[in-house]
């Protein structure tokens, strides 16, 4: 790994490659993406599995795109026992998290018997992406169902790329451990944009979740509006603060455990300690080849966007991290909940020696959908509250429209709308 100090020339502008690395210039894309939705709005489930043969090599139908409740069954048994109680634990585990975010709607009285409050919702129905393809993730699953059931979502449809042996049977596990009524044999652009819009066999929705390639992510932006969606997710990342205490070797394995992910990961180090960054580099590359599906993957993103940084202290650090808002912050420091204070942006923050990030990405229970690309400054994990509708709650008196119907007449004048001043006269 590079290892370089925050005194160095040219700091600032290495830190910014790796920081913007997933700003590309998706234009070209993003036309080919436009020609399928369009083509999906128009055509229907026609578009869909023509799309789908095309770039997944499979043919479907009316009859077979759906995932019936045998094919569940199906999978329900070819998994073991074992794996099974592990799923469900993490499903508990999600479940006893996100319970604690519930909004409940409220009101207040004033004395003139004016009632003012806020009606909470929960959205009718959801779609939730589930990449699939070479990889499987029941954890997805998971983490984007769990908090639309917590919220009261009436229905969930997923949608996930079937394969040459259909889908994965640990994605159908986890969908029906978690709640999912619906799912679809179908991925990519095409999968979004029946979503958004609905055809013959699959039902419109009102918001679409889940990760997805860069032609994912471009339709869902495009559809953002016919639709709501969680956000647009950029490449994995990882950013671990260190004082100079603790196992170098279990930082170099939190390190290479986003670089797996693919080959635009980030996996940064924060260090005090010039002693942690050397012994931290030698793990990396010890540890590398020890993986035996994902090494030329990790090596790749190890090689462009890893990075070793030396600090003056843990304020900097700190400072450097708000400034990078990362995905995943690992706080891998003797006294952690004392720099916690000093954090202000991250997607999720591990505290101490024995939090690895690969506990939220499974079984902690906080999500593990996270804004990333420094959209940590602005935006939150996903959690049940993007999974419901807020609407203001108004009913005025008589005696409280009086109170302040001049007010509302003489605002109206300043803004130059007549018909809204007089439709407070005309009561009065």
């Amino acid at each position: 790994m590079k290892i370089f100090s925050t005194k160095e020339k040219g700091f600032i502008k290495n830190l910014e490659a790796i920081v913007r690395r997933g700003e590309t210039d998706t234009s070209g894309i993003e036309e080919a993406v436009r020609t399928i939705i369009n083509d999906v709005r128009q055509h229907g489930d026609r578009s869909v599995f023509k799309y789908t043969e095309k770039f997944d090599g499979i043919r479907l139908s009316k009859q077979d795109v759906q995932c019936g409740k045998s094919d569940i069954e199906k999978a329900f048994k070819k998994i073991p026992r074992h794996d099974l109680k592990i799923l469900q634990l993490a499903a508990k585990r999600i479940f006893a998290f996100h319970k604690r975010q519930i909004g409940k709607s409220w009101a207040f009285a004033e004395k003139d018997g004016t009632i003012l409050g806020q009606l909470v919702t929960p959205l009718e129905r959801v779609g939730i992406y589930v990449p699939g393809g070479k990889a499987a993730y029941p954890s997805t699953v998971l983490m984007n169902a769990i908090p639309a059931v917590v919220a009261g979502v009436k229905q969930i449809i997923m949608v996930t790329p079937p394969g040459r042996n259909g889908i994965n049977p640990y994605v159908l596990a986890a969908a029906r451990i978690a709640g999912v009524d619906k799912i679809y044999r179908i991925g990519g652009a095409q999968a979004i944009a029946a979503l958004a819009y609905g055809t013959e066999t699959i039902p419109k929705v009102d918001k679409i979740v889940g990760p997805g390639n860069i032609y994912v992510a471009t339709a869902k932006r495009l559809v953002f509006g016919a639709v709501d969606i969680d956000m647009i997710a950029g490449p994995s990342e990882i950013l671990i603060l260190n004082d100079g205490a603790g196992n170098p070797s279990w930082i170099a394995a939190d390190l290479l455990s986003q670089a797996e992910h693919d080959e635009l990961a980030s996996s940064i180090l924060l260090t005090t300690s010039k002693k942690m960054a050397d012994d931290v580099a030698k793990e990396v590359a010890r540890q590398i080849k020890e993986l035996r599906n994902r090494q030329r993957i990790a090596q790749a993103s190890i090689d462009r966007y890893g990075a070793i940084i030396i600090t003056e202290n843990l304020t900097e650090a700190a400072a450097l991290a708000n400034k990078i808002a990362p995905e995943h912050l690992e706080l891998f420091t003797a006294k952690p909940f004392k720099l916690l204070k000093k954090i202000k942006n991250a997607g999720a923050i591990f505290l101490g020696h024995n939090t690895p990030e690969a506990l939220g990405d499974y079984m902690a229970g906080p999500n593990h959908t996270l804004p990333t690309g420094t959209t940590a400054r602005f935006s939150s994990p996903l959690g049940v509250e993007d999974f419901i509708k807020r609407s203001s709650v108004i009913s005025f008196s008589k005696k409280g429209l009086k109170k302040l119907d001049k007010a509302v007449v003489r605002f109206a004048e300043i803004e130059g709308l007549e018909a809204h001043g007089k439709s407070v006269e005309r009561r009065m």
